[in-house]
């Protein structure tokens, strides 16, 4: 029997899996798993525990909650969660061996993402606090004290007095910042570790549990800043050692074993935001810095750009028992893979199958690894990798979903841009693919543009094929996986090569495939894909239809409305509004408007804060002040997340609006 069409309200009987967790000692290991919650239109996760033994995966946690972030004490018997069971997210705790959950705070404005310390007695968390807060007093409001503190806030005028007063993941500025806190799980007590009025970020507690490693810019000008410096604070005096040298962004830091070394990613921006990371460590005795990965030319770390990736699993590098090594993830040419590299630079590939390893959790017992694994055909599964490299699936994720439903496989393809380099992309043939028939065509456009498309699972493309599109993906100059000078180089020429990139992929595909309809083109891309998007109608009529989403049209205004316009102009473009507001016009696909003949719809979030309305409202109202074909929708209270992490029925809304243009033109 056949399988059927995949449809966008499949997106919501999808569930994901994410953040393995090891017990130790232990064949067994804890995870997150994610789903929507259609009739509520929210997410749900709860916790699970899978024993490798018994084969046995059961749910540990149940209700209508998000549970998520499980931690094991080192002793194996006791796990810490975050969850909003409560009504806001605060830390609980729960035995191993079974009963009920226990919630250990009642901050008012919630905590995440604990740790504990190596002997049990203590778990550090992060928390928002204002400077004066006393962490022993917290009180979690009800349901009813939010509303009113709610309104109350609506009833006053906003006083912004900071450059960087606004973020698209956690909207506006008010006086609080994340700071770190410790809870003594003897004494019943909470104690403040940081006071600075930043945000600072938690990153490790040391073997001796005596210094918490945390991520922040401390510096009086830090909004005008873009480094993350990393620093120690001493639990008992709270007295803080910075560690890096104020010139770089640090991240997804880790004590080694024996406390000795910290292990981190990051870089001192020689090429910006097109920068690659690098992997250090550093000695806390000498304070010597070693980058383990300067003559590698990838970039660490998962880059890949998908849509279900709902739960996150990387945590940087993961040393060795003995501390010798160290494990991580790296993004290349569509792909990511487990490596390794011994402290004398010597590096490995552990895990390797061209698909999408989006985190894993190291078991020091046996040197094995539990893998989260995303394919294009099969959306997340855990696997055990085991130290003589055998590879097992250990979860069946989706089971009667991928029974009945046909999934397309990429084909890869690869082809030459006009300066002679080399620009990979997968082709997804359309639904019930029939040889000798002619069928309508959409390339996809990734954001960033400074990311990676490649093989994941990725739910609008499927749907677009199942709809009956040739579907092109690339990865033009400017995206991660190709080198150093590969990402680097769209900076300062955004809709110059780039552009003639994608361009030549749609010219490849049309003289490779005689099944694509050269007459019926279509175009859509999010972000800088949006951006492209806008930038590609505006100088060529070739497409039939085009959906520009969360897009950018004019980089005039976008340097002051957009959270990271300020320097993310100067970045990319090489200059601010003051330096040369004639270029930045030049390159503003709004000058170009008049010139626009292809059907546009544009989609943008209410809330989008990194490509803010406006940038759609502008061309919207130009399009059709010059009586262009062109539609415009809003999504209230969506972020620049909508198409990742929006309210579900605001991304079946999406993607229905992005299926119906296409039939409407194509």
């Amino acid at each position: 029997m056949a399988k059927r069409a995949l449809t966008a309200h499949d997106l919501t009987r999808l569930v994901g899996y994410s953040d393995p967790q090891l017990v130790p000692g232990k064949n067994t290991y804890f995870y997150t798993e994610t789903a929507m919650d259609k009739e509520k239109d929210e997410y749900v996760s709860h916790l699970f525990v899978h024993n490798l033994e018994e084969d046995t995966a059961k749910q540990w946690t149940f209700g209508n909650h998000k549970d998520r972030h499980p931690r094991l004490s080192a002793d194996g018997k006791q796990i810490v969660f975050q969850s909003d069971r409560s009504g806001t997210q605060q830390i609980w705790i729960m035995p191993v061996a079974g009963g009920e959950a226990r919630q250990l705070t009642a901050f008012t404005h919630g905590a995440h993402s604990p740790q504990w310390s190596k002997d049990g007695n203590y778990i550090f968390f992060s928390a928002s606090l204002a400077i004066d807060d006393d962490v022993n007093r917290q009180k979690e409001l009800t349901s009813k004290e939010k509303k009113a503190r709610k309104e109350e806030i609506n009833k006053k005028p906003s006083v912004i007095s900071r450059l960087r007063y606004k973020s698209d993941s956690s909207g506006f500025t008010d006086d609080k910042r994340t700071h770190i806190v410790m809870y003594d799980l003897v004494e019943k007590t909470f104690t403040k570790l940081t006071d600075s009025d930043n945000d600072h970020h938690l990153l490790d507690i040391s073997p001796d549990g005596k210094s918490v490693l945390f991520c922040a810019n401390l510096h009086e000008e830090s909004d005008y800043e873009q480094i993350t410096d990393l620093y120690m604070v001493n639990t008992d005096s709270k007295e803080i050692r910075q560690l890096t040298n104020g010139d770089g962004s640090y991240y997804q830091g880790s004590f080694s074993p024996n406390g000795e070394k910290i292990a981190c990613l990051g870089h001192e921006f020689p090429f910006a935001g097109a920068t690659q990371n690098e992997l250090f460590i550093f000695d806390l005795s000498t304070n010597e810095r070693i980058c383990l990965s300067k003559d590698w030319d990838m970039q660490l770390g998962d880059s890949m750009i998908g849509d279900f990736q709902m739960g996150t699993s990387e945590k940087g590098p993961v040393w060795s028992k003995e501390a010798d090594k160290l494990f991580f993830i790296a993004s290349k040419e569509g792909a990511t893979a487990l490596y390794s590299v011994t402290t004398d630079h010597t590096r490995s590939t552990l895990f390797k199958d061209h698909n999408h390893v989006a985190g894993f959790a190291f078991n020091e017992n046996d040197d094995s690894f539990i893998l989260h694994i995303s394919k294009p055909t099969e959306p997340v599964n855990f696997y055990l990798l085991s130290a003589d490299g055998r590879v097992t699936q250990l979860t069946d994720a989706n089971a009667s979903f991928l029974a009945e439903t046909e999934l397309i496989e990429p084909e890869e393809v690869t082809f030459t841009a006009e300066d002679g380099w080399e620009i990979q992309g997968w082709l997804l043939k359309p639904y019930g693919f029939t040889s000798g028939e002619k069928y309508p065509f959409i390339l996809e456009i990734h954001g960033g543009p400074h990311a990676m498309y490649g093989r994941t699972f990725f739910h609008e493309m499927q749907l677009l094929a199942a709809k009956g599109y040739v579907v092109l993906y690339v990865n033009p100059r400017g995206s991660y996986g190709y080198g150093q000078k590969f990402v680097d180089a769209c900076r300062k020429d955004y809709g110059g090569k780039d552009y003639r990139d994608l361009m030549a992929a749609v010219d490849h595909a049309l003289k490779s495939f005689d099944f694509i309809d050269a007459e019926r083109l279509g175009v859509t891309g999010g972000s800088y894909g949006g951006f492209m998007t806008n930038w590609i109608v505006s100088h060529t009529n070739r497409f039939k239809a085009a959906v520009t989403q969360r897009s950018i049209s004019n980089w005039l205004s976008f340097y002051g409305v957009s959270d990271i316009g300020y320097f993310f102009t100067e970045w990319e473009h090489g200059l601010n509004l003051l330096d040369d507001p004639k270029k930045l016009w030049d390159i503003s696909p709004l000058k170009y408007a008049e010139k626009v003949e292809t059907p546009l719809l544009i989609l943008h979030g209410e809330r989008d804060f990194r490509c803010p309305i406006e940038q759609g409202e502008q061309l919207y109202v130009t399009l059709k002040h010059l009586k262009k074909q062109v539609e415009f929708v809003r999504f209230p209270n969506a972020t620049h997340e909508l198409s990742r992490s929006g309210a579900p029925k605001m991304r079946l809304e999406r993607l229905h609006h992005i299926c119906r243009w296409f039939e409407k033109y194509l």
